[in-house]
């Protein structure tokens, strides 16, 4: 019988893994697809989750693979509503750090491998039975797995979820989202993260690795693939107009709906729950993968220790906490939402008071320990 059996090869996944199996644990990671992502997806990796990751050794390479920007920015246009710098962030990763998900995947891969660990591809979990001891797993290759602990790291329709019979409470955004790669020539950099208001919805421009771009925008509807004249348009009417931006290539583009959802408990006995499995909501702020590895890192902890002999309720603890956790980056990225699409009557309320309270440096650190992920500490 090993130790954890974990279903989702994903970051969080990953992470737990690489957590559980660094501290000596039997852990058996498995996922239905064939190979890990190959789209860049989440691309925002905060400092609270480089901290978190570098007692694991696996914040180094991501470091180096991606791109520090060290600030963030609301503009209505070309007018800067609120900057948010993180340089003075106490820890030694005072930025945002840019990196497609594909790489953070493979990189989270490599040291889970250098650690003696591994996933077992493509296989799909259909059942799980809990017993006094363990759980008994099926999957739909007939392979039986048996271990003490089940993490569901699954995501949004999670098996394990299913399984332990936990209702997801929430419900889905009116509109879609937009996500696309691009190479742009015009007035963008790589110094900040930039969400603009406007009334037709939100946009979000943030640096990426080899000269690219990372497009975010909320629409009513998009194509499957949305192509460089849809992004174009979407950045001419919310993006800046003194220097506009020019789509000059898409790298690689999606549509997708979110939804705003949460479990009603991250643990049924033996089966615990992290990521999307357990919380789903806006990306704006970019704290999805970010919770999720907080999830991760609590999880795996958590359970070494029940492992070690430590009394079980260490696991309500971890449900109860990173739900409260889970609840309170559903509402700031809701409230982003809810800020950048306001009826054009109530934006230039909105507008003003953004500038005052970002002339408050207490206003500005407490964004930025709270975008950063510092504050959880």
């Amino acid at each position: 019988m090993i130790d954890v059996l974990i279903a989702g090869a994903g970051p969080v996944g990953l992470t737990a893994a690489i957590v559980l199996t660094q501290r000596g644990r039997h852990v058996q990671v498995i996922d239905d697809q064939a190979a890990g992502a190959n789209t860049s997806r989440a691309a925002v990796v905060h400092a609270h989750t480089l901290e978190l990751l570098a007692p694991y050794g696996a914040s180094p390479d991501l470091v180096a693979r991606g791109v520090p920007v060290p600030a963030f920015s609301i503009r209505d246009r070309d007018t800067t509503l609120l900057k948010v710098p993180f340089g003075g962030l106490p820890t030694a990763y005072p930025y945002t750090l840019m990196i497609p998900q594909a790489d953070t995947e493979a990189l989270l891969l490599r040291r889970l491998e250098h650690l003696g660990g591994h996933v077992l591809r493509p296989v799909t979990l259909t059942d799980a039975t809990q017993h006094h001891d363990g759980i008994a797993a099926v999957c739909a290759d007939g392979r039986k797995i048996d271990a003490r602990y089940l993490l569901g790291a699954d995501g949004l329709h999670s098996t394990v979820r299913r399984t332990a019979g936990i209702d997801f409470t929430g419900g889905t955004y009116a509109d879609a989202f937009v996500l696309a790669d691009v190479r742009l020539s015009g007035g963008l950099g790589a110094e900040e993260v930039i969400l603009y208001f406007s009334p037709a919805g939100l946009v979000v421009v943030a640096p990426l690795p080899q000269g690219r771009h990372r497009i975010v925008a909320t629409v009513d509807e998009a194509p499957a693939e949305p192509d460089a004249a849809f992004v174009q348009r979407l950045l001419d009417e919310r993006g800046p107009q003194a220097q506009p931006a020019v789509v000059e290539q898409i790298v690689w583009s999606s549509r997708f709906r979110v939804h705003h959802r949460i479990a009603d408990t991250f643990r049924s006995d033996r089966m615990l729950l992290a990521g999307d499995a357990a919380h789903v909501h806006s990306p704006a702020g970019g704290q999805g993968m970010n919770l999720g590895i907080e999830d991760a890192v609590a999880a795996g902890e958590a359970l070494d220790r029940v492992l070690d002999g430590a009394p079980e309720s260490l696991l309500d603890a971890y449900a109860t906490e990173r739900k409260r956790t889970a609840e309170g980056v559903i509402a700031l990225a809701g409230r982003l939402t809810d800020l950048a699409t306001l009826p054009p009557g109530r934006r230039r309320l909105r507008n003003t008071a953004l500038r005052m309270a970002g002339t408050l440096p207490a206003v500005r650190r407490a964004a930025a320990y709270r975008l950063s992920g510092v504050d959880r500490r």
